[in-house]
């Protein structure tokens, strides 16, 4: 079934309007902005879960931003693929903690995280337009570790597609870098970066932003700035309502996101601008709280990351405030381009009266420190026997402090404790069991090179990798 074309636009305002191909291929607008579709589509309220199953909900979702860019068929044969590479029937499980507060599972995919849902879709949809349009693809993406280690499981061995991974050296978690760098794929190409992940982002930009690099093909990336990326994570917000509802609450209600570049959260905002009911949203972030600074006290200021148990929360200039600005702002493009460009100039930017207004009427915004985290995960396996990582943990301690008695407060649990068990084990005394996804990757030798936080160090080695 073909669907209706669908439009994208740049948040800065000067990108000629393209489809969904070109926004998927494309990753990064030319004007340096990021896509954005042109309306948020708004399906009935009886269409949202049609059959109750994660790919219907997923098709109803992400149909509408697909339109008639790819060919007939290519998002069932993506949630096909999706759909096999998750254990469970509901895919994203929502678990009941205690009256009103709930956990929805999101780390049952290839690297136990959540990443996984949409990195499979976006790697099934790019091999879908690649195959339609005969064009080679090379994806450049910036990880603080779940995103680096999702797209090497859904990139590795693709033909028509080369993947180059960016992360902080020693500054991801040991499981999350061997999920990178244990891979035998001739396609992938690992670089550890000396620097901290708001480093590997800044290189993936310039990258992005190198026209000589697009002579031999297509040059993107896959981080969440890719549209495709972040309209893949809106199928659980859809998923989370439906379960709640057969559990017998249908009230609207609080999503607590435990978010490093904000994707998560946007999605979970896209939800609620196509008509899902949802009472709001609260973005969880560690130590590093540029994000929570700006909603709160209306200075967007860029920090120095420091390290923290959550390293995939570790960032400090989140790309997706961008795509919150620019809707947050109705839409004006030359309000989010000025103001982007000061602080890529500054590192600083003063938010105006009305857009801090407006961004605290999308989202608030808690900032969790270490020690509240540590006691977090204590309290989880104490009270409810449950082990969590420590991005989970942050979650979790900003649900506790919300009121629950009108509205059910659901927190994102994102990855899988194993994958960070230096951090839980001497908390609760006892090392996370893994699951069989982290216990296959045994002693397998790992491959990667070590490049600083130099534009040409990392220019030098994408020219140089062969894939």
């Amino acid at each position: 079934m073909q669907h209706p074309p669908a439009t994208y636009v740049s948040t800065r305002g000067a990108t000629a309007p393209t489809d969904f191909a070109e926004a998927l291929l494309r990753g990064m607008a030319p004007d340096g902005g990021l896509y954005m579709p042109v309306a948020w589509p708004s399906p009935s309220p009886e269409s949202w879960a049609p059959d109750r199953t994660y790919a219907g909900m997923a098709r109803t979702a992400m149909a509408p931003f697909i339109g008639d860019a790819l060919p007939d068929g290519a998002l069932d044969r993506a949630l096909d693929r999706l759909i096999a590479g998750f254990a469970p029937p509901e895919v994203t499980p929502l678990r009941r903690l205690e009256d009103g507060l709930y956990l929805l599972e999101l780390f049952h995919g290839p690297t136990a995280a959540f990443k996984d849902l949409a990195m499979q879709l976006a790697a099934a949809l790019s091999a879908e337009a690649l195959a339609a349009s005969g064009e080679r693809l090379t994806l450049v993406t910036a990880t603080s570790g779940d995103t680096g280690a999702a797209a090497v499981a859904a990139f590795a061995d693709q033909p028509r597609i080369r993947l180059i991974v960016l992360h902080p050296h020693e500054r991801v978690s040991p499981v999350q870098r061997r999920q990178m760098t244990t891979t035998s794929a001739d396609n992938v190409l690992n670089l550890a970066v000396r620097g901290d992940f708001d480093d590997c982002q800044r290189l993936v930009k310039g990258l992005l932003a190198d026209e000589s690099l697009r002579a031999h093909g297509r040059f993107s990336s896959v981080n969440s700035i890719n549209w495709a990326r972040l309209a893949g994570q809106i199928p659980y917000y859809l998923s989370a309502v439906s379960q709640l509802a057969a559990q017998g609450d249908t009230r609207p209600p609080v999503f607590v996101v435990p978010t490093g570049n904000f994707g998560d959260a946007f999605a979970g905002i896209a939800a609620s601008k196509m008509g899902l009911p949802i009472r709001g949203f609260v973005a969880a972030v560690n130590a590093n709280d540029a994000l929570a600074r700006a909603i709160n006290e209306g200075v967007y200021a860029r920090r120095a990351a420091v390290e923290t148990a959550s390293v995939s929360m570790d960032v400090q200039a989140p790309s997706n405030f961008e795509r919150l600005v620019y809707e947050a702002s109705g839409r004006d493009a030359d309000l989010t381009r000025g103001l982007f460009a000061d602080f890529a100039r500054e590192g600083r930017v003063v938010l105006p009266d009305e857009l801090l207004s407006a961004l605290r009427a999308e989202v608030s915004a808690v900032s969790v420190d270490e020690p509240t985290t540590r006691d977090q995960i204590a309290h989880a396996h104490a009270t409810w026997g449950e082990v969590v990582c420590p991005h989970t943990a942050v979650a979790l301690s900003a649900a506790r402090g919300i009121d629950r008695a009108t509205n059910p407060v659901v927190a994102l649990a994102t990855a899988h404790p194993a994958k960070f068990g230096k951090d839980v084990a001497p908390v609760i005394g006892f090392d996370p069991d893994p699951p069989e996804v982290i216990r296959a990757l045994g002693d397998r030798p790992e491959r990667f090179e070590v490049i600083g936080a130099d534009a040409g160090d990392a220019l030098a080695a994408v020219r140089g990798f062969g894939g």
